[in-house]
């Protein structure tokens, strides 16, 4: 078997789907992109497949990723990781359609019957929107403060936030998983004032509370909180990850499967995590590709405890032909996919006519005053 031919496919809301083909006719699917950046990383990928994957036999996929990684000599970082993470994802698909396996039968069996899946609140009424996750069945949900602080900010702006908090741990009561993402706005002063303003109301996690150009500086947050610190998103492969999991800081680790070095890289890195007893939820709020990915690693993870995802929103087109894989019971577990590959079918039609150049950019946000802030 040899990769013959592959397809880029931009498609909204933020999404860069990649088909690798084969000689006998089965395809892979990936999800290379970086958000706000998808023409970067469509580029990229083209660079890679045309170098080394086309005329590969798609089995090699250790070697492929270390050829793909090493052999620029020039590695790491958001595009080159983001358009390696895609091609490793398509590669492990078609393995596993042509063994008729899921991947995570091929990276060792499961470790677990189920995992339980998280959604995003957001909106104006944090409480209703919180309130009405849980009614759809998922008892773990995750939102902002929803308050944009300056660098250093006075106690009213502390106190929305701490309100917005209250009034989301009300509405959805004591048994519900509740994570704050913080998105690495807070500055560390106001993050310092933060991990202890909102402790009362029993968050899962922080996550990143700072950016992650400032991970040196979690180990002083850290000791000022008994809630977990989450983090690693923005962090890709596992050298990346060394000095956060070294420092004893971070409790949550975060990699996203398209960004990260995909299900090669993610697999290593959680195995990195579970030696310093630090648990893998990872990152994806992107389309149902990536997500089926994650629930592979997911699935073969010991210390793996939640997923993220956007694609059970309304307003998230739905790229396959049948969306039942992610069908979850009334606490929010999903069943470990069982089909081949992904474990998905890709609506290829539908992602054809969604197809575009222009799916989402990176926004500009502003303080009051006209600087840049985070988003």
């Amino acid at each position: 078997m040899e990769v013959t031919d592959y397809e880029l496919f931009e498609v909204p809301p933020r999404s860069l789907l990649l088909k690798v083909e084969t000689n006998d006719g089965l395809a892979g699917w990936g999800e290379p992109v970086l958000e706000g950046r998808a023409q970067t990383a469509a580029e990229a990928v083209r660079e890679l497949m045309d170098s080394y994957v086309l005329g590969a036999d798609p089995y090699d996929i250790e070697l492929l990723w270390q050829q793909m990684y090493r052999s620029g000599f020039y590695r790491g970082g958001a595009v080159l990781m983001s358009a390696l993470s895609g091609i490793d994802q398509a590669l492990w698909d078609i393995k596993g359609k042509a063994l008729g396996e899921p991947v995570y039968e091929l990276l060792g069996g499961k470790a677990r019957e189920r995992i339980k899946l998280y959604a995003h609140v957001g909106g104006d009424d944090l409480g209703e929107a919180a309130r009405s996750r849980v009614e759809e069945g998922f008892s773990a949900i995750k939102s902002g403060p929803g308050v944009d602080l300056e660098h250093i900010d006075r106690t009213p702006a502390v106190e929305e936030a701490r309100e917005n908090v209250r009034t989301m741990r009300e509405a959805v009561g004591d048994d519900v998983d509740l994570m704050l993402d913080f998105h690495g706005k807070p500055s560390k002063p106001m993050a310092k004032r933060l991990v202890g303003e909102l402790e009362e109301f029993d968050p899962m996690f922080y996550e990143e509370l700072l950016g992650p150009e400032k991970n040196d500086l979690l180990p002083d947050l850290a000791e000022r909180t008994a809630v977990p610190i989450a983090t690693g998103e923005r962090l890709y492969g596992r050298w990346e990850f060394k000095n956060l999991l070294e420092s004893g800081a971070v409790d949550v680790i975060q990699p996203d499967i398209s960004h990260a070095g995909g299900i090669t890289e993610l697999r290593k890195i959680a195995s990195m995590a579970e030696t310093y007893d630090v648990a893998l939820a990872p990152h994806s709020p992107l389309s149902s590709v990536a997500l089926a990915a994650s629930l592979q690693v997911d699935a073969c993870t010991q210390n793996a405890i939640v997923q993220e995802q956007i694609v059970l929103n309304e307003d998230v087109p739905n790229y396959l032909t049948d969306m039942s894989v992610f069908e979850h019971d009334d606490e929010g577990y999903v069943d470990l996919p069982s089909d081949p590959g992904l474990g998905i079918e890709v609506d290829e039609d539908f992602v054809r006519e969604m197809a575009t150049e222009d799916a989402w950019d990176a926004p500009v946000v502003r303080r009051e005053d006209g600087s840049i802030s985070e988003w």
